[in-house]
């Protein structure tokens, strides 16, 4: 968990300067910070992009450096982080657009073909590869198996009404399900699979979300910009009876996706 630390630390107190304490708003106000040219541009073309319906057009980076009075390089650094924010999507040869609006995904133990179809979304799974592999120790001790056991590892592209969204790759002890490789094209998702074929039912599961830079392989896979920030969900998922089931990672586009929990205080 990560600690944030406020106010002075202990044993250290303020040292004199040239004012004193009730001077210091003061004293901030004078020095304002300098708001570079790009985000004041950026701030323009927010207003610009709320305007227009998903899927509209940008002018081009020259109309937008002359209908603004600026360089193309700071119409091309504001657009840049447009698009990390998921404001805006670039098309390879055909421009820039307005981006659709988020997916705001729930954290909760529910398939991917659940979720989309929840947002009236069309979900749609294309296995990039899958195969069994040899745990090692680290994976061994997620799944509840011996080191060197044998485990079936699932490789899938995520895509919602055709377009990616995200990567993720699943381990599953292949001693526990076997035929799951002859299973899950019978079936809409992994977790359906599951409870049909094996009657094993997920019940609880540990998330870490972290963030990381889109790798070109994910890039070419999820069609965007390589060192585009992505989200990383790691799963660790369990049955009703306690026992692990599922070790999965899941890359999912940064510009695309927002996650929301609620929380309660006990």
């Amino acid at each position: 968990m990560t600690e944030v630390r406020g106010g002075p630390r202990h044993g250290v107190g303020f040292e004199r300067t040239g004012f004193e304490r009730g001077d210091v708003g003061r004293h901030h106000s004078a020095q304002a910070p300098r708001i570079p040219k790009y985000y004041k541009l950026k701030e323009l073309l927010v207003e610009l992009i709320q305007s227009l319906p998903p899927g509209s057009p940008l002018p081009p980076e020259r109309a937008l450096a002359e209908k603004y009075e600026t360089s193309r390089t700071t119409v091309r650094q504001a657009l840049a982080e447009l698009v990390v924010e998921g404001r805006l999507q670039r098309i390879q040869g055909k421009g820039t657009f307005v981006a659709k609006p988020k997916v705001s995904q729930e954290l909760q133990l529910v398939s991917y073909t659940e979720d989309m179809r929840h947002h009236g979304l069309h979900p749609e799974t294309r296995i990039l590869e899958i195969g069994y592999v040899s745990a090692d120790e680290r994976l061994a001790a997620l799944l509840g198996i011996r080191p060197g056991g044998r485990v079936l590892r699932i490789h899938r592209l995520r895509l919602a009404d055709g377009e990616a969204m995200s990567i993720d790759t699943s381990h599953l002890p292949a001693r526990r399900f076997p035929g799951l490789r002859r299973e899950l094209p019978r079936h809409r998702s992994l977790y359906e699979t599951l409870a049909t074929a094996y009657d094993v039912h997920l019940a609880e599961a540990e998330e870490t979300i972290e963030t990381v830079l889109a790798t070109p392989h994910d890039a070419q896979l999820l069609a965007v910009d390589v060192g585009l920030p992505m989200l990383l969900l790691s799963r660790h998922a369990f049955d009703s009876t306690g026992q692990p089931v599922e070790w999965a990672q899941s890359l999912y586009r940064g510009d695309r996706y927002k996650f929301i929990t609620r929380l309660r205080r006990h």
